[in-house]
């Protein structure tokens, strides 16, 4: 009884991060050429990914990852991609579907 009583006299530990948390952390890496808040304006050419579908990202990465993406910026994105685990890209994929896009 004292042990029940115990924990519960233990304050609650903090609620684990959502995967839209976790992606923030590995979104640093993709800030330098989509911009902060996937909106790009240091190269036009490279896409505003903020707001995009998680599906569509986690798409697009894991064709990146394997090789199966081409075109201008792919082998920039291959070499990002290439060491993303299945869940760096679905938290990855989260957080940028939580960037607003711009009205």
């Amino acid at each position: 009884m004292a042990t029940a009583l115990l924990v519960l006299a233990l304050p609650a530990a903090g609620a684990p991060p959502t995967p839209a948390e976790l992606g923030r952390d590995k979104f640093v890496q993709c800030a330098s050429c989509h911009g902060a808040d996937g909106r790009s304006t240091v190269i036009p050419q490279y896409p505003k990914i903020g707001g995009q579908s998680a599906p569509y990202v986690v798409n697009a990465l894991k064709a990146y990852r394997e090789g199966r993406r081409l075109g201008t910026f792919a082998a920039i994105m291959a070499e990002v991609a290439k060491p993303l685990t299945d869940a760096d890209i679905d938290n990855l994929a989260a957080y940028v579907e939580s960037l607003d896009t711009p009205n």
